[in-house]
């Protein structure tokens, strides 16, 4: 059963789509803000729940990254039929995607938000435990909330599953492989005070990726959370002015 106010939206309007994907754990909610920003200037925003997310961490724990790449796809699929042309931005792990989404089906361009290449040692990953291990194991998810916010913004699962971090870092190796193909303009939106994304992702993007066009937009005041968090409007107006300037 999908957690109350976790479902999927749909923001109808002009010809330019724009496909929005949540990160690891989280769930549609945590974009409506940005998602909101982009309909108001005039675009058709979409955003999937991603496979395993906003049900149970037990439903999480028996889906793997072809199966989000899968919901990434089929919200791809239902805005081709809607639009003319496509935008992707992500979120984290939703960054990934797409990533990978560029590098695979013609869009326009995409943004990342906090992409991360490379963990930050504070999560722990050298911890995780062999895959055999991590089968039925899960790991309490620690969050700062944000009261600026509306409630369902910070909507999370409480724990994760050990065995969908494996997915997660193996969907990294396989971007890391794909960013040469990505060749479309690109902006890369990413905070100096990130405590899950490293910084040096940003500049790992940055050099292997194929696009001719690259912008960057470094935030001061911010966590991992971009798009929520206190220079939100900034990312707001440099995302929206990115999709008109090269639309």
């Amino acid at each position: 059963m999908i957690i109350e106010g976790a479902e999927p939206f749909l923001l109808p309007g002009g010809p330019y789509g724009v496909l929005l994907l949540h990160g690891f754990t989280g769930m549609p909610p945590e974009m409506v803000l940005l998602g909101e920003a982009l309909h108001r200037a005039g675009h058709t925003v979409l955003c999937p729940r991603l496979a395993g997310h906003g049900t149970t961490p037990e439903d999480m724990e028996h889906t793997d990254a072809e199966d989000w790449y899968d919901s990434a796809m089929d919200g791809y699929a239902l805005l081709t039929g809607l639009t003319k042309r496509i935008a992707v931005i992500g979120h984290s792990m939703g960054a990934l995607l797409a990533l990978r989404l560029a590098a695979e089906k013609p869009v326009e361009r995409v943004v990342t938000l906090a992409a991360p290449i490379f963990v930050a040692e504070g999560r722990g990953l050298r911890y995780l435990p062999p895959r055999t291990e991590s089968i039925g194991r899960f790991h309490p998810k620690l969050r700062h909330y944000l009261r600026d916010v509306p409630a369902l913004c910070n909507l999370t699962y409480k724990k994760m599953p050990l065995v969908a971090v494996h997915e997660l870092v193996g969907l990294i190796e396989r971007v890391k492989v794909l960013l040469p193909a990505v060749r479309v303009p690109l902006l890369l939106v990413h905070s100096l005070h990130d405590r899950t994304a490293r910084r040096d992702s940003l500049h790992y993007i940055y050099d292997r990726v194929g696009s001719q066009h690259k912008e960057v937009l470094w935030l001061v005041r911010s966590g991992h959370r971009v798009m929520l968090d206190a220079e939100r409007g900034t990312v707001f107006r440099q995302v929206t002015a990115f999709l008109r300037n090269h639309g």
